[in-house]
């Protein structure tokens, strides 16, 4: 499982015009599932996200977690994480889970999140979206349940 999060100050998620979640400060989270992730991947990829501590303290250093902050999250599955463009112009999708695998992947990790506390909106799952992001920092930390990077 992957998951990009981006420190944002806001984002939001439409679909056909119509904003379909929307946040304040917090991250953005693009998550995609991999054929043969389990509820393990999902339960890692949700606590590394809540762990992470990349807002800054009073000191200006990157020292605290969303927790600590009181911040939201908007997260949106992307099966396009799991994309190979290693060879030719064109990326395979080969490794992207099935969308009934993917979905409940992604809703678990929404919901370990939430167990935390912590506020999510959501895009909305095998649908064309239009995202906005203010990227604060700009932030982007890379996750990888697999440890590839």
């Amino acid at each position: 499982m992957r998951a990009v999060v981006q420190k944002v100050t806001s984002s939001s998620v439409s679909v056909d015009g119509e904003v379909k979640g929307s946040i304040g400060a917090g991250f953005n989270v693009l998550i995609g599932v991999e054929t043969g992730d389990t509820e393990k991947d999902a339960v890692y990829i949700a606590d590394k996200i809540t762990g992470l501590r990349i807002f800054e303290d009073e000191e200006d250093k990157l020292n605290l977690s969303i927790e600590d902050i009181g911040g939201e999250i908007l997260a949106i599955s992307q099966f396009t994480l799991l994309a190979d463009a290693r060879k030719g112009r064109r990326p395979g999708f080969t490794k992207a889970a099935r969308p009934e695998e993917a979905n409940a992947l992604y809703q678990a990790v929404i919901a370990r999140i939430r167990e935390k506390g912590i506020h999510v909106e959501e895009g909305v799952f095998q649908t064309h979206m239009v995202v906005d992001i203010r990227n604060d920092g700009p932030v982007t930390i890379l996750l990888d349940s697999h440890k590839l990077f």
